[in-house]
């Protein structure tokens, strides 16, 4: 039984006053997503890109919609709320016993990029938490060129793994490029099978990886799906489907009694990283209202191109808000948060 209530006159004011300012500019997504990219090389696209088709969300509160504007069916670019998602395969790995978070990657996973004195220790919870360091190239992309690296001022090239906190595309790409060695299998094969068809997604979204981040498993050419849309790619899904996520991690793993997720990995891609305490597994944690000040401080999220993609997770709410195109996130969520009362404090 609900423990929260909400003001569903003013959640559905709120949602229309947001639903009509949404970022246009990307129906024109070439143009969209070279303005987006700071850096001054390697600015390539080797990834589909998907038009926006205009502002879409889902609010959902004791686990029942309660909003919806736009249309929450159509699938868009999930830009960066594509790494939680890789998170919650690499539950799927580590419940099945195959990831081990302080375990080196190298010892399971023998390819060169996890090879030499630093590489061999970089672990899965560094690749996890993005501070592991990793210093290279991979499909034809060096990390030292995604600017969006440095915005944060905990980077430092040349530092040991965990040492320094980096949202580098380039090494959430070796991430899912190790999930696929270990899992042997495509992440949007166990996406789909162990996760979406479970929770009663539809079959509309899909996962991308580059042209040229094709590899070979037990014979066959199998694509490694790419961790952001820096360079095209990523996850694309409608807001309907990615409120399921959020609702499957609200229910602690479960779904209608049925184990997706164990809520250990749900606690751990919660807690704290020790060198950037507001991120956790590849989601954002709002303990200390950052990146989310004015918002609830018992929100986690999944966010992408500056929030304008978003899922947020609010247990003490019981409330999940996924949202598309969105121009002003930390306004939706201030706003909706307001119409929900919390069954505990925040």
């Amino acid at each position: 039984m609900s423990l929260v209530s909400v003001n569903k006159q003013e959640l559905r004011r709120v949602v229309r006053e947001f639903a009509a300012h949404w970022t246009s500019e990307a129906v024109d997504i070439e143009s969209y997503l070279a303005a987006q990219v700071d850096d001054e090389t390697h600015r390539e696209v080797v990834g589909p890109l998907l038009a926006a088709s205009g502002a879409s969300g889902v609010v959902r509160v004791g686990g029942q919609e309660a909003a919806v504007w736009g249309d929450p069916t159509v699938p868009e670019m999930a830009f960066s709320v594509t790494k939680s998602v890789v998170s919650v395969v690499a539950g799927v790995a580590f419940d099945d016993g195959l990831l081990v978070p302080d375990q080196p990657v190298h010892q399971v996973v023998d390819v060169p990029e996890f090879r030499g004195p630093r590489n061999e220790l970089i672990t899965w919870r560094h690749l996890l938490q993005q501070s592991s360091q990793w210093e290279g190239a991979l499909w034809g992309k060096p990390s030292s060129v995604d600017a969006q690296s440095f915005r944060e001022g905990t980077e430092v090239h040349g530092t040991p793994p965990g040492a320094g906190w980096a949202y580098n595309d380039v090494r959430m790409n070796l991430l899912t490029y190790a999930l696929t060695l270990l899992m042997r299998r495509s992440l949007s094969e166990v996406l789909r099978e162990r996760v979406m068809t479970p929770i009663g997604a539809s079959d509309r979204w899909s996962w991308h990886g580059y042209r040229t981040s094709v590899v070979e498993i037990d014979g066959r050419p199998t694509e490694v799906v790419s961790g952001g849309a820096h360079w095209g790619g990523g996850l694309f899904i409608a807001a309907r489907d990615l409120a399921l996520i959020g609702q499957l991690f609200l229910n602690g793993g479960t779904w209608a009694a049925t184990r997706v997720l164990s809520s250990e990995w749900i606690d751990r891609s919660w807690a704290p990283g020790p060198v950037k305490h507001e991120y956790g597994y590849l989601w954002w944690l709002n303990d200390e209202r950052i990146p989310w000040p004015g918002a609830p401080s018992t929100g986690r999220s999944a966010r992408g191109n500056g929030g304008r993609h978003l899922l947020w997770v609010d247990p003490a709410r019981e409330l999940v808000i996924a949202s598309h195109w969105t121009e002003d996130p930390l306004g939706l969520v201030r706003r909706v948060s307001e119409t929900v009362s919390a069954s505990r404090g925040c």
